[in-house]
């Protein structure tokens, strides 16, 4: 069973920055993939960005550019940096971690907020 902390989320204005964090209980280096989601209000929950054990990452184009997906094994910690904030990116941002059985676990959310 792997748990999930999500951290960092607020309120931000347009053009500023956040990190968000996700504290992994167990090894970070031990786990296929940890990934952050977010979903706006009326709208699916969607993939932004993931690392994998290898060292890869994968940015989809809404975080291409302005978002750095980064992890920090000695703190078992993955991060979301996130720049140029736009109001679009509000919404609820939700850490995922994939184990090598293939399930899958996620955390409860922490609240982003672009707005002036």
């Amino acid at each position: 069973q792997v748990q999930l902390v999500e951290s960092g989320g607020g309120l931000v204005q347009p053009g500023g920055s956040l990190r968000l964090s996700c504290l992994v209980s167990t090894s970070v280096s031990s786990i296929f993939a940890v990934g952050w989601y977010r979903q706006a209000p009326g709208k699916e929950r969607e993939l932004v960005a993931d690392t994998f054990r290898d060292g890869g990452t994968h940015y989809t184009e809404t975080a291409r550019g302005r978002f750095t997906i980064s992890r920090d094994s000695a703190k078992n910690t993955v991060y979301l940096q996130m720049n140029s904030l736009k109001p679009e990116d509000t919404g609820v941002y939700y850490c995922n971690a994939e184990d090598d059985d293939d399930y899958t676990y996620w955390g409860q959310g922490t609240q982003v907020t672009v707005s002036s």
